[in-house]
């Protein structure tokens, strides 16, 4: 297919969602349609979930987004820093990088849903209407992988001929990290600050279910599941996975306005 053919990325983007949306539309609409006789539907259609967000109003969005976003902004702020520092201090004290490699994996292979009651034990209950400390750990639990393993390849990606110009003017292995492989791994370190957006906001979300929040879309998706209001809660997490991509493509712009050179030229 030649260039000229070919759809904008954002037009194939607005193509797929329309797709999903009329395929969820004809599958309430069917498949899911009959629940029985005083049943309640799970599947809402489209239509629903916009009526309920209607009926919801601005008030109760703002009221949990907000101490979920907070939540999950903490834990992405010290799941990133303590990744970056962690993957930084690699390079100065290279036997460190086992000990940080399996603390990341181990990070990542333990189930959240298992630790969260325990990291409750350890931090508490919130006061009423605040952020959860549970949420914000899982938050940054979330993110700590992803990041870790990004920055380490970026800062590993540095030119070895620079490495060795910095070296040959007497500068050691802290000079080479802050002149030269710090510029090189940018590119990876947003890439991986890009994925950990949405696993910090989902990280939070879990964290809610376990920290005993009574403000939140945690809270808020398990009320609505209890009161039978299927259309709440499809509108709580089509929400919530807006907000994450939203959060995906501001650093994607950023990647683009701070990375230039890292562009891949299209074919």
């Amino acid at each position: 297919m030649s260039r000229a053919a070919r759809l904008p990325s954002w037009a194939v983007g607005t193509l797929g969602a329309l797709a999903l949306v009329a395929l969820w539309w004809v599958a309430a609409l069917t498949v899911f349609s009959d629940v029985g006789p005083g049943a309640a539907q799970a599947i809402p259609t489209p239509l629903q979930v916009a009526q309920q967000w209607a009926d919801d109003g601005w008030a109760l969005y703002a009221k949990n987004f907000a101490v979920t976003l907070a939540e999950a902004g903490q834990g992405f702020v010290w799941g990133n820093l303590l990744a970056i520092v962690l993957s930084a201090l690699v390079l100065v004290v290279p036997r460190l990088e086992g000990a940080v490699t399996q603390l990341a994996i181990i990070t990542y292979c333990v189930p959240i849903v298992a630790i969260g009651p325990l990291v409750l034990i350890v931090i508490g209950a919130p006061e009423p209407g605040q952020p959860s400390g549970t949420a914000i750990f899982l938050a940054a639990l979330s993110c700590f992988f992803t990041s870790v393993v990004g920055c380490l390849l970026g800062l590993k990606a540095a030119d070895r001929a620079a490495l060795d110009l910095v070296a040959v003017y007497g500068g050691g292995r802290f000079a080479q990290l802050r002149k030269v492989r710090l510029v090189a791994a940018l590119p990876n370190i947003v890439s991986a600050l890009q994925i950990a957006v949405p696993a910090a906001f989902l990280g939070a979300i879990l964290g809610e279910y376990v920290g005993k929040v009574d403000v939140g879309l945690g809270p808020a998706m398990v009320n609505a599941q209890q009161s039978l209001i299927a259309a709440r809660v499809w509108g709580l997490a089509l929400a919530s996975g807006a907000v994450a991509l939203l959060g995906y493509g501001f650093f994607g712009l950023v990647r683009r306005a701070v990375t230039p050179w890292s562009r891949g030229v299209p074919a």
